[in-house]
């Protein structure tokens, strides 16, 4: 084992005084003679605080999601705060996951020892919630407990800025060099979260905040009313054990979607997760006791938030089974439905914006052309996309902006967040569906009516993982070999182009000006374009030991287009296994 991990394990021997981090270390000890990856995994490297700020398991080691790695973070954003702000504050939230709370408290009392107030949320709320808190409350900064998606046995830290965005990535270096100045020992000052509270440096958020983001989301709605004759659309509805239930269930009463029903195992929080490994609403395994009750309901539809409630997945009976649709899916049909209520009410079109990444479909650009709007791709990350919002509200054009998302089932109408909204994605999709319903269609054959029309594309995402010391290195080693020797084919199909992001590009748009064309930010994205429309996009992820490849497969017909994406998906095993 290399000598300064075992001065790290030594260490954190000594100084930490947590029982049950304790617990994990004198566990760690008893291993080390006959498994010492169990200590190198967790002391290999301090957790790094990336795009989106931390993400890991909880337990003990400098590698890992605990008070004293969240400590650490903490202090480093309070430097940075109290650089760029005068009198800062921080809005706190936290999702169904384990330590919630107690990093939260946390959170706070270093903020509070540093002078820095802290708001926080009294009950667990999703991530919007928490962007919409920051701009309500002019806070100078967010931060946002939660894992997202992943396995139980993780938890993670999220960073936004004062517009309620993801902070940028000028902000992460800056913040990085701070955390890396402090000693999460030594250096991180905090006071008791009781004294935080007694002084007023700390106290809870109030529930006209909570009220005020419920309203935004109700502003968005399409007005798409219940029919008069009682077949209105029947939900089946799941919040994963996460945070979803409380606004999902306020915001359906408003809209007067009365027919819904829970999927009780995953009604309330809890942060096993014990229907389900993986938390995902993408996957059948979290959808699985949802479609249960679809089937005893005779339901319409199934929609599912994941455990922070930024992320919507949806399932639609269709010819006695059931469709998971995609996110693009989901994305093009919003996207289409959205444009078309415009144009059926007299709007602008051609005025209106619509913003997705540049690993989501390409079917959007062709939706772009017939319908009239413009379209702009930004790098993957929904912070992105709220900086495009934030742009159009800064030049004095919020209402240019139309609809945002990404493939992995992140959706926004309007500008009261800047992140991801599973609130207002749940709303706007039962509005869709009642709406299809209205007119005797479910949302498969919605999409099928515009794969029909417009030709059929079909996407996937792959993720290949690198766990472990010497993921990382792994990682590097394929991106370097595919930039210093791109592959003249893929799949059979000739490369006609090469983007590498970490040399900058364009921005890609489409009916956009073009003497206003944006650069993107540098980013560790490699895209192969391929003959006939097709193409394959290679990207680590920021926030794990992944690299994940999407592939753009376009056809004819149906068959072709699923065949063509399992041979790309084949193809980008060979480059990446």
């Amino acid at each position: 084992m290399d000598n300064h991990i075992l001065q790290s394990f030594e260490r954190w021997e000594a100084c930490v005084t947590d029982p049950e981090l304790r617990e994990d270390l004198q566990h760690m000890r008893a291993c080390l003679a006959e498994d010492e990856s169990v200590v190198e995994n967790a002391f290999f490297q301090v957790l790094e605080f990336g795009t989106a700020g931390l993400r890991g398991i909880l337990g003990a080691g400098s590698n890992r999601m605990n008070i004293y790695t969240v400590g650490q973070a903490t202090q480093g954003l309070a430097i940075y705060l109290n650089n760029h702000f005068e009198n800062p504050s921080v809005a706190i939230a936290h999702d169904s996951r384990h330590k919630g709370v107690l990093f939260c408290e946390k959170i706070a009392e270093v903020l509070a020892a540093n002078g820095i107030k802290a708001y926080l949320y009294p009950r667990l709320e999703p991530t919007p919630a928490l962007s919409y808190a920051t701009r309500a409350l002019g806070c100078s900064a967010g931060i946002n407990i939660t894992a997202s998606h992943n396995p139980a046995e993780y938890n993670g830290y999220k960073v936004y800025g004062s517009d309620g965005c993801q902070i940028t990535s000028a902000a992460v270096k800056e913040i990085q060099a701070a955390i890396a100045s402090v000693d999460m020992f030594t250096d991180v000052k905090t006071i008791p979260f009781e004294e935080a509270l007694a002084s007023g440096m700390a106290s809870y958020i109030g529930e006209e905040v909570l009220d005020g983001f419920i309203g935004a989301v109700l502003e968005q709605r399409a007005g798409i009313e219940a029919p008069q004759d009682g077949s209105d659309l029947k939900l089946v509805y799941t919040p994963l054990n996460g945070t979803g239930l409380e606004c999902v269930e306020r915001i359906l009463k408003c809209i007067g979607i009365n027919d819904v029903t829970l999927v009780k195992e995953q009604a309330q929080p809890d942060g096993d997760f014990p229907t389900c490994t993986y938390p995902n609403p993408e996957t059948k395994e979290a959808l699985a006791l949802g479609l249960e009750e679809v089937a005893r309901q005779q339901a319409d539809l199934l929609v599912a938030t994941d455990p922070d409630a930024d992320r919507a997945g949806i399932a639609v009976p269709h010819n006695g089974s059931y469709v998971l649709m995609t996110g693009n899916e989901v994305g093009i049909l919003l996207t289409h439905w959205l444009a078309q209520r415009c144009i059926e009410q007299g709007g602008d079109i051609a005025s209106k914006i619509v913003v997705t990444t540049i690993v989501s479909s390409s079917m959007i650009d062709i939706l772009a052309q017939k319908q009239g709007f413009e379209l702009r791709r930004t790098l993957t990350g929904f912070k992105y996309i709220g900086e495009q919002i934030g742009q159009l509200e800064a030049a004095g054009e919020p209402g240019r902006f139309l609809f945002g998302f990404e493939e992995s089932y992140g959706y926004l109408a309007g500008t009261h967040v800047r992140d991801k909204d599973a609130i207002v994605a749940t709303m706007l999709i039962c509005e869709m569906a009642r709406d299809y319903k209205a007119r005797g269609m479910d949302l498969v054959e919605a999409i099928e009516q515009l794969y029909d029309t417009y030709g059929y594309y079909k996407n996937s995402t792959l993720s290949f993982a690198y766990p472990g010391a010497q993921g990382a290195q792994t990682m590097k080693t394929l991106m370097q070999g595919l930039r210093s020797n791109p592959p003249a084919e893929v799949a059979g199909l000739k490369v006609i182009n090469v983007i590498d992001y970490a040399t900058s590009a364009f921005m890609p748009t489409i009916n956009g000006n073009d003497n206003a064309k944006q650069t993107l930010p540098c980013a560790d994205v490699f895209e192969l374009d391929l003959e006939g429309g097709n193409k394959l996009i290679i990207r680590p992820s920021g926030t794990e030991p992944k690299i994940k490849a999407y592939s753009f497969a376009t056809a004819p017909s149906a068959e072709e287009a699923e065949a063509l994406k399992h041979t790309l998906e084949d193809a980008a095993r060979a480059l990446l296994q």
